[in-house]
């Protein structure tokens, strides 16, 4: 094992927008989005909902009716020549028609319990995070919160009002914190930035977020021009071919590049 000076590569966002119906995730994510990219999609998973913004924002669409990892896999995979990708909502991949949720009752069924049955379907999610992480395009995700209501009084009125906020997001925990940036949206379609490798956005709260959100994150991906994957490969010949070197062993290396060549 040999340590490396780090370098700050070019790289893709990953951003998930959480908050309760009528919070404005779609609507912010499209905003978000046009300035990320020329080219948007988005995968609707609420009956056509996000395609009512069609005539402020331009974007393809994809609506799914089934809701299960395998199918936002291949929806993932299908958008690649994209810019950015949004998923509205990843929280259906969890409680939704075939979601992770209802595999698992299935498996459980079939299995008898439910320790073999998140056996089954633990994979399948954790394949999705991965497409999602590994994806070569900008990633803007929403999900659900969990509903609550808080009273408030006003100090000076005494007057009590009923406040509708978000708790939790609907998807398995800890599931957030795979992303760059987290942020909770409210009723006012305020963005609330509650996570954040982006420090230009620590403790920002941004109402009806858009360019400005954008400009931000843009400068913060650029970087050096990441390595292509035949780089990648390339280097990883070369370190092999030293550290057999260093045992006494020796390695062809031209003979392992003409033979990438052909693979590659």
């Amino acid at each position: 094992m040999q340590f490396k000076p780090a370098v700050k590569y070019q790289s893709r966002l990953r951003l998930a927008l959480i908050g309760p119906a009528g919070s404005g995730k779609t609507y912010s994510s499209l905003n978000i989005a046009r300035y990320l990219g020329d080219k948007v999609a988005l995968v609707d998973t609420e009956h056509g909902s996000a395609s009512k913004y069609a005539d402020l924002f331009r974007f393809d669409v994809l609506e799914l009716t089934s809701f299960s990892p395998q199918v936002y896999v291949d929806a993932i995979r299908a958008a690649v020549g994209y810019d950015v990708l949004i998923l509205d909502s990843l929280s259906h991949a969890w409680m939704g028609k075939d979601g992770a949720l209802e595999l698992v009752d299935r498996a459980a069924k079939r299995a008898g319990n439910s320790f073999a049955a998140w056996r089954e379907v633990t994979p399948l999610h954790n394949m999705l995070v991965e497409t999602m992480l590994s994806s070569p395009l900008h990633l803007i995700v929403t999900m659900r919160s969990k509903m609550a209501y808080v009273v408030e009084m006003d100090d000076k009125t005494k007057k009590t009002t009923v406040r509708k906020v978000g708790m939790q997001p609907v998807q398995r925990d800890g599931l957030e914190y795979e992303f760059d940036v987290v942020a909770d949206m409210d009723v006012d379609n305020t963005l609330i930035v509650s996570k954040t490798r982006c420090p230009a956005l620590k403790g920002q709260v941004i109402p009806c977020p858009g360019e400005e959100v954008a400009s931000t994150l843009k400068a913060w991906l650029a970087g050096e021009p990441a390595p292509t994957h035949r780089e990648r490969i390339v280097t990883r010949i070369q370190d092999l071919a030293q550290e057999s070197a260093e045992l006494g062993e020796a390695v062809d290396v031209d003979q392992a590049l003409l033979s990438l060549s052909s693979t590659v």
